[in-house]
């Protein structure tokens, strides 16, 4: 479980393709976890296979790049990391599980004063979870929901989020992870089983 509060970027080193997964290298300098840690990598949840000096590899299953960003993945990318929270850590943002829903697209980016507004175009499936100040993770980014308008939401971005994290380097029609809130899930489910 993460929080949606990205501790710092990685780079991808390297992707390898197997018959049914792909490998990824990843640099960085995320400190203090092992081989077998979860790190959320711009919102989904992968386990460290390896450790070499500022580099550590992580597996993506079939399933996984099918219903996230990262079949799009190229050496080069920067991604989010977020290490898994300990208990009794803060959490700042919500809590993010790293099971991506699905990708929404990324419709405008403008700059508004000293932050950016952000639209994302989202599939229809996912229209009962989004809410008006309801959060959301975006690429891992535990974001507010500012408003909602048919199948797509917009987010103000502050610029400490705007530099340390991956919206830096958005660009329009740029498809990125999302993950509902948990609490809103739970809520929808919980509805529906009392009708």
């Amino acid at each position: 479980m993460f929080t949606g509060i990205i501790q710092t970027q990685g780079k991808i080193s390297w992707i390898e393709d197997f018959s049914k997964f792909k490998s990824v290298a990843i640099e960085s300098n995320l400190r203090n976890f092992d081989i077998g840690s979860s790190i959320c990598c711009s919102g989904i949840c992968l386990t460290a296979t390896s450790i070499k000096k500022n580099i550590f590899t992580a597996d993506i299953s079939n399933e996984t790049l099918e219903k996230t960003n990262s079949k799009f993945w190229q050496k080069g990318n920067q991604i989010n990391l977020e290490k898994s929270l300990k208990i009794g850590d803060e959490v700042s943002g919500h809590f993010v599980f790293g099971h991506v829903d699905t990708t929404g697209q990324l419709k405008n980016i403008k700059k508004i004063g000293k932050s950016w507004m952000i639209q994302i175009e989202f599939p229809a499936i996912l229209k009962k979870f989004i809410v008006t100040k309801g959060s959301i993770s975006l690429n891992g980014i535990s974001l507010t929901i500012n408003e909602v308008k048919s199948n797509k939401f917009n987010c103000m971005i502050i610029p400490h989020t705007f530099n340390n994290t991956d919206i830096q380097y958005y660009k329009k029609n740029q498809i990125l992870n999302l993950e509902v809130d948990m609490l809103a899930r739970y809520a929808q489910s919980s509805n529906f089983n009392r009708r």
